[in-house]
């Protein structure tokens, strides 16, 4: 094996994959950092060479990548999402795509000079959006639900739709280019096209289908449903671009919409593993296609490619989105949002290098052009999103809250003095049991709640999570305690679900305790139970909020609160809020916000001189 491309493979995957955390750390999209890395390793130092290290592979493995990433998308979109903005999506895709298509397509042509027809190629190439960069976007901006499902549903949808009117336009080209087929009719357009939408929908609802049915009566063994997924995702794409070119985004995005309506169907553990393989694509894919970029070639379009850029990031869509919306319900911050994120992504860059290398073989001039052009369009979009959609989500007021709040499942003494300090301290807290009198004194106290149980399907419909990060689990019963563990670790991370202990847990022997694969972090450290909780609530202990200053620091905190009680949370000067648990604490210093409880003080206890704040 050639060591250069055993370190040159792996390399890409580490630095792809280190480049995902340091987005995650940072709380800015993955994909700036992936492009940097591409951009570096490319054409700044010629690290590498795409081109010659994958071959004749490039473009194939592209394709395979890429139906993965539209099927994971796929499975998410749920008809019932579209209550209210099902019209806005179907718009977007259709009249939305053929306004951002005649504007890009008139823009490359004023103002670069390409061709009418290359011009069209072109506009069609950059209707696409996509999922490789739209889900990544909507984690890091968090817009409201209606603004997230209707760029979620026009991102995956538009993708297959976009390289359908691109190969057509393509093909025509080509056609134009062959003088055997240079007088051929309107026919030779239009049967291509019914036969690629065909090919797509008949093999993409058929192979979900059956797939379905196979996934329903459980005909596969646990361990190899994911990866008889993948297969079959594969085989319908390969089978399909075969049978019609191009015509496998169709069916594999069919197939995935398919499947996320069938009813018992069971997706989450396949949604997981696909999730997985899509960060995993997307993180080699943007750095293989930035890496191919040639600095020369920007030198054939010049300043006309910022024009271009110009006139589809604040005429095209600005357009289609203001024509598509109309009736749709969406206030005008909401459509300025939505126009404003428009990142195209990987079809796009795939697709442009592709058909520039095939033009250029047939003569046709101004394929030297599509390349760079296309290109400085997703660098253009992708940075100008990443960068500021963010800000102006949270400046129109269309940003959802971060998720700094917790779910409570159990509702006690404690676990309400518990979300009043929560409260009180600018946190949301919502508190979830099935029992109906617990639930009514927590009302009554002015607390959120949700009656029901917090691992059952009522919970997954009606359960508003919106600005909630964290799951306490504080439940009498350890069986309630380790579901809702089990329920809420996709949903929060791992890091984010803490499980109090019963007595029982504490003090019982193996034979008693529930596994820990099945439980979360420990709540408030691995000594700590509910029943010492309570104990302390009985011997009239108050959940306390004190604010560190320069004279009550943390030293005279801990010698105040010694044997009083038990600490419970901090709360960084930033918000950030720190969980009492198994591992280590930070040492909080003057502004932090220290919370406990504690037993009052005895009468030789002296006064601490912070301030402290009941939330009882």
């Amino acid at each position: 094996m050639d060591q250069t491309i055993l370190i040159t493979l792996t390399g890409i995957i580490v630095t792809g994959i280190g480049a995902q955390w340091l987005a995650w750390r940072l709380k800015v999209p993955a994909i700036l950092f992936l492009l940097g890395i591409g951009l570096f390793l490319g054409p700044v130092t010629g690290l590498l060479d795409p081109n010659a290290l994958l071959g004749d592979l490039l473009f194939p493995f592209v394709s395979l990548a890429v139906a993965v990433i539209l099927f994971e998308g796929a499975l998410t979109l749920q008809f019932k999402e579209l209550k209210g903005v099902g019209s806005a999506v179907w718009l977007l895709v259709t009249l939305g795509a053929f306004v951002t298509w005649v504007i890009a397509s008139y823009a490359a042509h004023y103002f670069v000079g390409l061709e009418p027809l290359m011009a069209a190629l072109f506009g069609a190439i950059v209707i696409v959006t996509g999922p490789t960069v739209i889900v990544p976007l909507l984690r890091i901006v968090r817009p409201n639900s209606k603004v997230s499902t209707i760029l979620r549903w026009e991102g995956i949808i538009i993708d297959p739709i976009g390289a359908v009117v691109a190969v057509l336009v393509f093909e025509y080209i080509l056609m134009r280019a062959t003088p055997q087929q240079a007088d051929a009719g309107l026919t030779a357009i239009i049967l291509p096209f019914l036969q690629l939408i065909g090919a797509g929908l008949l093999l993409g609802l058929a192979g979900g289908y059956l797939l379905g049915l196979i996934l329903r009566r459980h005909w596969l063994p646990e361990y190899l449903i994911n990866v008889f997924v993948l297969a079959t995702v594969l085989a319908v794409f390969t089978l399909s671009s075969v049978l019609a070119h191009d015509s496998g985004l169709i069916a594999v995005t069919a197939m995935g919409i398919l499947l996320a309506n069938m009813r018992g169907v069971p997706l989450t553990d396949i949604l997981h593993f696909k999730e997985s393989l899509t960060i995993l694509f997307i993180s080699v894919l943007f750095i293989l296609l930035a890496a191919r970029i040639e600095p020369a070639m920007f030198s054939r379009i010049g300043f006309g490619a910022l024009l271009v850029l110009l006139a589809i990031q604040f005429v095209a869509q600005p357009a289609k989105v203001w024509i598509s919306t109309i009736g749709a319900g969406l206030n005008w911050r909401e459509k300025l949002l939505t126009a404003w994120i428009g990142p195209r992504g990987i079809v796009a860059a795939a697709i442009s290098g592709l058909f520039a290398i095939k033009l250029d073989q047939h003569g046709v001039s101004g394929a030297e052009v599509l390349v760079p052009l296309t290109f400085t369009i997703i660098f253009g979009t992708v940075v100008t999103a990443s960068l500021t959609a963010r800000p102006l989500a949270n400046y129109l007021g269309v940003a959802q809250p971060e998720d700094k709040g917790v779910l409570m499942v159990g509702i006690n003494v404690f676990s309400r003095m518990l979300a009043q300090a929560l409260k009180k301290n600018g946190y949301r807290a919502i508190l979830a049991d099935s029992n109906f009198a617990d639930i009514r004194i927590a009302r009554m106290e002015g607390l959120e709640t949700f009656y029901g149980n917090a691992v059952s399907q009522a919970a997954d419909q009606r359960l508003d999570l919106v600005g909630i990060g964290r799951l306490f689990a504080v439940s009498g019963v350890p069986e309630m305690n380790n579901l809702a563990a089990i329920r809420y670790r996709h949903e929060f991370g791992a890091e984010n679900v803490y499980v109090l202990q019963t007595p029982q847990e504490k003090s019982g022997s193996g034979q008693q305790r529930l596994s820990d694969v099945f439980t979360g972090r420990k709540l408030f450290g691995p000594e700590v139970s509910l029943g010492d909780l309570m104990l302390l609530v009985e011997q009239k202990a108050e959940i306390k909020s004190t604010r560190l200053t320069e004279e009550f620091n943390w030293e005279k905190y801990q010698q105040t609160y010694d044997n009083r009680g038990i600490l419970l949370l901090m709360i960084s000067p930033k918000g950030i809020l720190h969980v009492q648990s198994d591992g280590p604490m930070p040492t909080p210093s003057e502004g932090w916000i220290i919370i406990g409880l504690y037993r009052p003080q005895t009468e030789v206890e002296a006064k601490p001189d912070g301030v402290e704040a009941s939330a009882t």
